[in-house]
């Protein structure tokens, strides 16, 4: 790759212009890494994955070193939808094909572990994230509708999992936009301020004795016995290192790099709507509608709408972010046209071929967790505390994820984001066709 991610559309150790920067919970940075250090476990990346398992490790008594190139939450961790979904970015019907009933059910526990995970920790240690009930899933095309609402029967009858149907008039009467056709209410999901959780958890682990490090680059990783990590300022000697890069991590484990590539999105919020909210939403929940190329939204606190899509490929971020979002923000809300964007910004997440995350043992004593495709809030924190727990000695919740196949992405990196282009635009076509 020839840019470096970390720098290429981001100004170094600073968080984006975001409306979740602008009402984030003060965080100091922390200092850079100076000199030779040692540790139990050395933990690269400072997202929602790095932070959990930081915590959950420094809690278990272990000495955790944390790099981060940035600042805490500086990535996807602290821009995306702040959707917490249930289950895995893969709905269960699709991996039941996968993996037959028994392997998508345990899938589907480690789903609902990862909500109650980030539940529970923004109760226990108090993290102001305003953490609110509710995700709608919307139907764009009858066909769309009648596949979600079958699901809804179909997660009852297996899984016990009570979702609230929702037809024409029921949805409309939730999201006034004429695109959607009907959709499902799942209240057993959940919405919240993405960096204000990823400052929490910061702040939760370096209280229990984590060694935070921001503006800490890693530069190189000698693997052995020990392994040594390399920033322009020092080094970390560990029994073990856990890599939580997700979309950052270049060329720092090649394994990982096959099968995770980055990719970017983008999220707008338009100016305060006021009383003129409830013909975006009339409740206070989330919302990811039925095409391929999702489009994500919810309602601030302060009533604007922060939407998401416009998924790019190519690496460097569009000049114009906001009108990037405005086109898909208007196929769903036509009468938005004329109100005012206050903020737009970009992020890189990571996606895998199945759109499942890649959760690895990539040597003896390195562990890797990343290719969230979207679906991070809950998977990444939780992926985090299963590397913690798999190197305290109970790995059975990281060997479940860890069977899932990860194939690598065809071409190598020179060929694997052009084939990506082609098939995001065939749906991305799809969907404007209603196909």
């Amino acid at each position: 790759m020839a840019l470096n991610l970390l720098y290429a559309n981001d100004t170094k150790g600073q968080y984006p212009d975001s409306w979740y920067a602008a009402t984030a919970t003060p965080l100091d940075v922390f200092p850079a890494l100076q000199g030779d250090v040692t540790a139990d476990v050395c933990i690269v990346g400072g997202g929602f994955t790095g932070l959990s398992a930081a915590l959950h490790l420094a809690e278990a008594g272990r000495k955790v070193v944390l790099l981060e190139a940035h600042r805490a939450g500086f990535g996807a961790s602290g821009r995306n939808g702040g959707q917490l979904g249930s289950g895995q970015r893969q709905d269960q019907e699709a991996l039941e094909s996968m993996f037959g009933m028994a392997e998508a059910q345990k899938l589907w526990q480690l789903g609902e572990d990862s909500k109650n995970l980030v539940k529970d920790l923004v109760a226990k240690h108090k993290i102001d994230c305003r953490l609110k009930p509710g995700i709608a899933w919307t139907g764009s095309t009858a066909g769309d509708v009648k596949h979600l609402h079958e699901y809804a029967g179909h997660m009852d009858r297996h899984y016990g999992y009570k979702l609230q149907v929702l037809d024409a008039d029921a949805c409309h009467g939730l999201c006034p936009s004429p695109d959607y056709k009907g959709g499902l209410l799942d209240m057993g999901a959940a919405h919240l301020h993405p960096l204000n959780l990823a400052i929490g958890l910061a702040k939760a682990a370096t209280a229990a004795g984590a060694q935070l490090h921001d503006q800490s680059e890693v530069l190189e990783i000698e693997e052995g016995a020990k392994v040594k990590v390399k920033t322009a300022g020092g080094s970390v000697t560990a029994d073990h290192l856990i890599l939580a890069c997700n979309g950052y991590l270049g060329g720092l484990n090649r394994q990982v790099a096959a099968r995770v590539m980055p990719i970017n999105n983008f999220v707008a919020a338009t100016e305060p709507l006021g009383e003129d909210a409830a013909k975006v939403l009339t409740r206070d929940v989330a919302v990811a509608d039925s095409r391929f190329v999702v489009n994500y939204f919810r309602l601030s606190h302060d009533k604007r709408l922060l939407f998401g899509g416009g998924e790019s490929y190519g690496y460097r971020f569009p000049a114009d972010i906001k009108e990037k979002v405005r086109k898909p923000m208007l196929e769903i809300f036509p009468h938005l046209s004329d109100v005012k964007i206050d903020y737009a910004w970009g992020g890189t997440l990571a996606i895998t071929l199945k759109r499942l995350p890649y959760v690895a043992r990539v040597a003896p004593n390195i562990l890797s967790a990343s290719g969230y495709s979207g679906h991070g809030v809950g998977t990444a924190t939780h992926a985090g505390q299963l590397m913690a727990l798999a190197i305290i000695g109970e790995g059975d919740g990281f060997d479940t994820m860890s069977r899932i196949p990860a194939p690598a992405f065809p071409g190598g990196p020179s060929l694997r984001s052009p084939l990506l282009v082609l098939a995001m635009t065939w749906y991305a076509l799809r969907d404007r066709l209603g196909l």
